[in-house]
């Protein structure tokens, strides 16, 4: 989940600019039809921050092997059931990675 995460060049960029608090983001459809939008960003919350960090280390790494430490910390305070390290479905990983960050806008 997270290496196809880190080969989306559209969150990646989004990220970028939300890590800076009071960012504007203009959003554009691929449809003709739809204006573009405008949204403005608050402070993102650690979840966001962690995902952001650790993507960004996964594509600027040189060394090959990344840790995701603060990001696998940040997600168990969203869902406990990902504590322990227990096997965990990665659709399920994914869903709380978005839903927790959607949840700290």
């Amino acid at each position: 989940v997270l290496q196809n995460l880190s080969q989306t060049p559209v969150l990646r960029e989004l990220l970028k600019e939300a890590k800076m608090p009071g960012t504007t983001v203009k959003i554009e459809s691929p449809e003709l039809s739809m204006e573009p939008q405008l949204i403005k960003l608050d402070q993102p919350g650690p979840l966001t921050l962690a995902v952001y960090q650790f993507l960004t280390e996964m594509q600027e790494t040189k060394k090959g092997v990344v840790t995701p430490k603060e990001l696998f910390a940040q997600v168990c305070k969203k869902a406990i059931r990902f504590k322990g390290y227990q096997q965990q479905d990665s659709h399920e990983l994914l869903h709380y990675l978005l839903n927790g960050m959607r949840a700290e806008e």
